[in-house]
């Protein structure tokens, strides 16, 4: 059995590092909560409609593309765990302007995702509570980001309660929903598996269908990869990626296949509203289901805007070391918080709050749309990038932890599957906008990051940073 590795104390870390306070427990639960999102809770139902009960066909897609990409990351972030993770591997296996472009969208991706947060986090406690809605977003956003400018022990500790909750809330609805399967509950108003082929067949509306719901269940997957962003801030990097990278197959057919086998075993595909979980808890006749489901998604959606800014900060912080930001970026607090990251993205990210209020919903919706295809850019990155440090691991004859299966077969196959779905968004009406916007958006920050590269003499550019 190995050793548990010494706590690095503030006084020990080195002034230009970030710190190491995320503890073993921190980062199981990251990587527990990595794939149990709002969209988990919320957006599924939209999938169900689609493709009806195959969508378990969808998920199980979403999911094996996932489970290959994080195994791909996986072998990177073990021979050398980075806080930039792809976005440095990218920019060492496939150029300077590859990382550049890579980190900026999804540093861009997370700055998003908190103005949205912000306000379904404000809804739910407007209606429980009362009071303004944009008092309610910007208390959260505030008092999320004071917890991040703290400590990454802060950001740990609070992810660690939220992932909890949120853990122990879809395992007791599957264990509610097996037992309405198996007309266990008195007094259910539903049971059995018989939805799963009524009212119109496993497959009501064809194979398109469950192509259709593949490319809305795919984004509910994004924050798989913060576990190989956080692990880089514990004592213990390598141990943490790879328990979360072996455990992601379990994760993914638990919370997703798991949870949404109940839905469809128990609900008519058609007959979903917004909350499908609601919808199954109430046709259960569950007492308090809506303000049960409330609560759950108010900590679904503080856990992914705590893990937005997180995530915002450090990739930030990452791309100044490499000399793609500015440098005051790499500003560090006494305990290796990286302040000047974190309220840059912060206050970006609470623009766009206001923005959401202020400008017209369709010009908010542009915005959103120019990183709804970002998952799978960095996915196509992950890939790419792993496919060439992959042999060079193989020709030095590293071994690190995690290694990809049938490198370079399912690589390739994993690359070429991204780009098919690339392409099935931009046949798709309602993805059309979002891939294009996308694409627009990729295609400005890669111009960015090639010509700054070209003029930027060589002895300028920082290698890499960002190891604990």
């Amino acid at each position: 059995m190995s050793e548990t590795p010494a706590r690095v104390s503030a006084s020990d870390r080195p002034a230009d590092r970030l710190g190491s306070s995320l503890k073993p427990r921190h980062i199981t639960m990251i990587s527990i909560a990595g794939v149990i999102g709002a969209g988990l809770f919320v957006g599924s139902a939209n999938a169900i409609e689609k493709a009806g009960p195959a969508v378990l066909i969808s998920y199980a897609l979403a999911g094996t593309l996932v489970v290959l990409v994080m195994r791909m990351l996986g072998e990177m972030a073990t021979a050398d765990p980075d806080t930039g993770s792809f976005s440095v591997y990218a920019d060492r296996a496939l150029g300077r302007w590859a990382g550049f472009s890579v980190g900026w969208l999804y540093w861009w991706f997370w700055v998003l995702v908190i103005p949205v947060e912000a306000t379904a986090a404000a809804a739910i406690l407007t209606d429980l509570i009362g009071g303004a809605q944009w008092m309610w977003a910007l208390a959260v956003t505030i008092a999320l980001t004071v917890t991040n400018l703290v400590s990454v022990g802060n950001y740990g500790e609070f992810e660690f309660w939220f992932a909890l909750i949120k853990v122990v809330a879809i395992v007791a609805f599957i264990v509610v929903g097996i037992l309405a399967i198996l007309g266990l509950i008195p007094h259910s108003g539903v049971s059995g598996l018989h939805h799963l082929w009524e009212p119109d067949g496993f497959m009501p509306n064809g194979f398109g269908a469950v192509l259709a719901g593949l490319l809305v269940t795919m984004f509910s997957f994004m924050g798989t990869e913060i576990v190989t962003i956080a692990a880089a801030e514990s004592p213990d990097p390598k141990r943490g990626i790879t328990k979360a990278v072996n455990s992601v197959i379990w994760r993914i057919s638990l919370f997703y296949i798991g949870s949404i086998f109940v839905v469809v075993a128990l609900m008519p595909y058609d007959q979903l509203s917004d909350g499908s979980y609601q919808s199954v808890l109430e046709a259960i006749g569950l007492p308090g289901s809506a303000l049960i489901m409330d609560l759950v998604i108010l900590t679904a959606v503080a856990s992914c805007l705590n893990s937005a800014l997180y995530t915002a900060s450090r990739m930030l912080y990452s791309l100044g070391s490499r000399r793609d930001a500015p440098q005051a970026v790499r500003s560090l607090t006494g305990n290796g918080v990286p302040w000047v990251a974190v309220l840059a993205s912060m206050i970006v990210g609470f623009v766009a709050v206001i923005g959401n209020y202020v400008l017209p919903d369709k010009i908010f919706g542009y915005l959103l749309a120019t990183s709804g295809s970002v998952a799978l850019f960095v996915y196509l990155s992950v890939s790419a990038s792993q496919l060439v440090l992959g042999r060079s691991l193989r020709a030095r004859g590293e071994q690190p932890p995690v290694r990809m299966w049938l490198f370079p077969y399912l690589t390739i196959v994993v690359m070429v599957f991204i780009v098919g779905v690339l392409v099935l968004m931009a046949f798709d009406d309602e993805q059309r906008e979002a891939i294009g916007l996308s694409a627009l958006s990729a295609v400005v920050i890669v111009t960015v990051g090639v010509v700054l590269h070209r003029r930027r003499p060589a002895e300028e550019r920082a290698p890499t940073s960002g190891h604990v």
